[in-house]
């Protein structure tokens, strides 16, 4: 519960309003229910002559409200009143009357306790949207270096699967919680006032029952935490599935991945069934207590009924009886939405591991101006993943209006220095330089607005090609757009389409060929005008007659603009001002392609391979 109240402080704050309205027409709603309940005192006590007491009627003082609020006073009024009734007409006549009052009362209980609903629905839906808008931003703000660690699919699971778990757990039981305690309270308030000895026995026999469900309810929280690891892996099989599907199918694996997602869905299924058969016995358990507290509370009330000098008769222990079967069903509830909780607050701790994970790329307190005019330098860098390392001690120099391409075999650290730069991820040795400013001291808006990208994989987006031209541009004109698609050669096949520049290209870009996507993400990059350009191994991917419709927009995009290559094909980057070589982490080559070529080193051994 100590979970709860924490996750109530962090969230319920802008819902405050909402919450205090809720609580009052809660009170509101228990105050009346009571008062319904106390008119079978009178008819029994009068009706059916138990109470033989005469009445006279006591005159309020309407100035002064502790005598307004006499109970006392009130209720001799009351009894006055029905005897009265009783003595002048008939006792059905009073019967009835007292039966609309406590129709009239029922109305207004009910109102009351619609309203109590109304507002605590606003608290509940706002609250989740709450949760998902902080998760989203805390995904957009968290370095690559987070999501290398964790599943795509696990991380899904826990934006949709238990996000919803905290909604219909934890959210769905705030209002039992705001409303069931007040009951509760104001339902023992009037028991303790009709009889006090029997309150104090009941009070003895709640805490126990309580106790009791407490005990099995323990174990829910851990076994729900790992169902929902369950399910996030069973999301990232599907996410694996349909991200693979063509290999799967290449290579007949279609049993195997099959049987895999069939071993963790019956996994998932038992551990499902063993948290669902603790919940079932939530209610059987809470009937069968409740009905021990009722005999044993049966037993008490007669024997003081039974006994000499008994502080209350039989009319006023019914009553007393239909006050406490009213706590049955908040007491019921109470405990239903305690094993809901205990079940949500475990989403909630794997909700926690992204909303409280520590981001170590962040902006300086101070940042300083970022003015690019001379130069970019990584300054003896290193830089590792975890363990070993992946760039070792290097130097490099890429002046401004210049084309510095980085070679090497696969795994030798090209992508990495690629990444570095707009810091995606932070240098752990050394540092990278902008004219003589360090990217740790710039604000990483500022960094990477001066930055375009395009990488070997074109990641677009699920919408039309006008939208994923202009994404990161703001207030973009279609002539704009229009303007860098035809740069980037992508105009004539943009406008052959159904819609032109208004039609969907769909998820990632699926109705397209690679070498169109790749010239869409070129466009993008040529409508922000960057003042550095990063290729990542941007042609790789393509046919040759693609390739060169490709790197004919590229070199339109890199035209007097300051260019980091990471290239593959070396045949893209013969006429790269400095060329890199790099190898395990380190450079042990750089100069133009035919120095290069002549040196007879490493670098000519990649262009035989390539047969170039």
């Amino acid at each position: 519960m100590k979970d709860f109240i924490t996750l109530i402080r962090r969230f319920i704050p802008p819902y405050k309003k909402q919450v205090a309205l809720n609580i009052l027409f809660n009170i509101l709603s228990a105050f009346l229910n009571v008062f319904s309940f106390t008119l079978l005192v009178p008819i029994l006590q009068i009706l059916f002559k138990v109470d033989q007491g005469v009445y006279e009627y006591i005159p309020m003082d309407t100035s002064s409200i502790s005598s307004i609020l006499d109970f006392g006073v009130l209720k001799n009024n009351a009894y006055w009143y029905i005897t009265t009734l009783v003595n002048n007409s008939s006792a059905g006549l009073a019967l009835m009357i007292l039966g609309l009052v406590f129709v009239l009362m029922t109305a207004i209980k009910t109102f009351t306790a619609y309203m109590s609903g109304y507002y605590i629905v606003d608290v509940r839906t706002g609250v989740v949207r709450d949760i998902r808008k902080q998760l989203n931003d805390k995904i957009l703000s968290l370095p690559l270096g987070f999501f290398s660690n964790e599943q795509k699919g696990d991380i899904i699971a826990r934006m949709t699967g238990d996000v919803g778990e905290v909604e219909n757990s934890v959210m769905s039981s705030l209002d039992m919680i705001t409303k069931n305690p007040i009951m509760i309270i104001i339902y023992l308030g009037s028991m303790l006032v009709i009889s006090w000895q029997l309150t104090i026995f009941v009070f003895i026999l709640l805490p126990l029952a309580g106790y009791i469900m407490g005990k099995v309810g323990k174990s829910l929280k851990r076994k729900s935490v790992e169902a929902q690891n369950l399910w996030g892996r069973l999301i990232s099989q599907i996410e694996e599935t349909l991200g693979g599907l063509r290999i799967i199918k290449a290579f007949n694996a279609e049993k195997k991945i099959s049987d895999r997602f069939d071993n963790s869905s019956n996994i998932f299924r038992r551990m499902t069934n063993k948290i669902a058969r603790r919940q079932q016995l939530a209610h059987p358990m809470s009937e069968l207590l409740g009905t021990l507290t009722i005999v044993f509370v049966l037993w008490y009330g007669g024997s003081l009924i039974f006994s000499e000098n008994s502080s209350i008769d039989a009319s006023q222990f019914i009553a007393y009886l239909a006050i406490f079967y009213l706590i049955i069903n908040p007491a019921k509830d109470l405990t239903k939405s305690a094993y809901a909780i205990q079940k949500g607050m475990a989403s909630v701790e794997r909700i926690d591991k992204i909303l409280k994970a520590e981001n170590p790329i962040k902006d300086p307190v101070t940042p300083k101006p970022l003015i690019f005019d001379k130069e970019i330098s990584y300054r003896n860098i290193w830089f590792k993943y975890g363990e070993p390392w992946v760039i070792k001690d290097v130097n490099i120099t890429i002046p401004k209006g210049k084309t510095i391409a980085l070679v090497g075999q696969s795994g030798s650290g090209k992508s990495t220095m690629a990444d570095l730069l707009p810091r995606f991820y932070d240098v752990d040795k050394g540092g990278i330089y902008i004219d003589d400013t360090n990217i740790r001291d710039v604000s990483i808006h500022d960094l990477r607005s001066l930055m375009g990208n395009v990488n070997q994989e074109a990641i677009l987006f699920n919408d039309t090609f006008f939208n994923n031209i202009a994404f990161g541009v703001e207030n973009a004109t279609m002539e704009q757009v229009v303007e860098a698609a035809k740069v980037a050669n992508a105009h004539d096949f943009i406008i052959t389409s159904d819609k032109g520049y208004d039609t969907n290209i769909g998820d990632r870009g699926g109705r397209l060929s690679g070498g169109q996507r790749q010239r869409i993400s070129i466009a993008r990059a040529i409508l922000k005008n960057p003042q550095i350009l990063i290729l990542d191994e941007a042609t790789s991917a393509l046919d040759t007659e693609s390739e060169k419709l490709v790197q004919d927009a590229l070199e339109k995009l890199m035209k007097n603009r300051t260019t980091l290559v990471i290239a593959h094909r070396l045949s893209t980057i013969k006429n790269a001002d400095e060329i890199y070589v790099m190898h395990e982490g380190k450079v042990v080559e750089c100069g133009h392609h035919n120095e290069l070529f002549e040196l007879n080193g490493y670098y000519r051994k990649l262009c035989d391979m390539q047969q170039f």
